[in-house]
């Protein structure tokens, strides 16, 4: 049976902040990776309802969460606190968080920033080049302007696979769960990605995030690659990268970067167990 969605939007500076609320327990956050909003994470959210409260949300510029100003860019210092407003409106409790990608980045603010709002943040394959050495950082991040060189000059198609290769994911060999129907790509899937080009990757690479007291959180850090992703690509470099910060080790879980979306019953299962370890 599919739990009861709820749905508000909040206003934050520079912005409204659409979200979605569903099932009952107690509160868990979704921060989606690359053009995902509120949505893109609905079957797993379907496995997680019956557990927990699951909070995902659109972020600024996404979908819903209309920016005031349409032209304006982003950074992950706005992205984290668009989420501590949201929380702060939802609960007076830290609450666990999953951050894919984009998202767990976001969650390195937040956790630094208001370790008090986020009890667990499992950080599956961040995009943070700041965890790496400067000559892998300067590398990484020179490959995201290539993406959005590659997006202005050749399309979103073109710059759609060289976003898969950087980050390891093999889209003439797609791996889903049974039974699994893929979500289309929908006209404003497009515009979420074109954004997401544009204006996150850009925030990526003037990402501003104090490493040093990203290791002294007293947030929980649950560093994630997916089973299938290579292990010589981007995202799970700065996984483990993440990893060796704290000083713990890396869980892998089923899929590869987008294993929250192709594997959602089996990655429901793993991030139970991430959460209650």
């Amino acid at each position: 049976m599919t739990a009861t969605k709820t749905t508000g939007l909040l206003r934050v500076p520079g912005a409204a902040l659409s979200f979605e609320l569903r099932g009952t327990g107690p509160m868990l956050l979704i921060s989606q990776s690359g053009e995902g909003d509120a949505g893109r994470s609905t079957d797993l959210v379907d496995q997680l309802a019956g557990d927990y409260t699951v909070v995902t949300y659109d972020r600024r510029g996404l979908s819903r969460s209309a920016l005031d100003d349409p032209g304006q860019g982003v950074t992950l210092a706005q992205h984290a606190d668009d989420i501590h407003r949201l929380l702060a409106e939802l609960t007076d409790q830290p609450v666990p968080m999953l951050g894919c990608s984009l998202g767990a980045s976001i969650g390195f603010h937040l956790a630094v920033e208001h370790p008090e709002q986020i009890s667990t943040l499992v950080a599956h394959e961040p995009v943070t080049p700041r965890l790496l050495p400067a000559d892998q950082r300067d590398r990484h991040e020179r490959e995201l302007e290539e993406i959005q060189h590659i997006h202005r000059r050749d399309g979103l198609r073109a710059a759609l696979a060289m976003v898969a290769d950087v980050l390891g994911i093999d889209p003439a060999n797609p791996d889903f769960e049974p039974d699994l129907t893929p979500q289309p790509m929908t006209p404003q899937r497009v515009r979420n990605f074109t954004f997401f080009i544009e204006h996150d990757l850009t925030a990526i690479i003037r990402d501003t995030l104090d490493v040093t007291a990203l290791k002294d959180t007293p947030t929980r850090i649950v560093p994630v690659v997916g089973r299938t992703t290579p292990h010589t690509v981007f995202d799970r470099t700065c996984a483990t990268a993440l990893a060796d910060l704290h000083g713990t080790h890396v869980r892998e879980f089923p899929g590869g970067h987008n294993g929250n979306t192709t594997h959602p019953r089996a990655y429901a299962t793993a991030l139970r167990a991430a959460l209650n370890a």
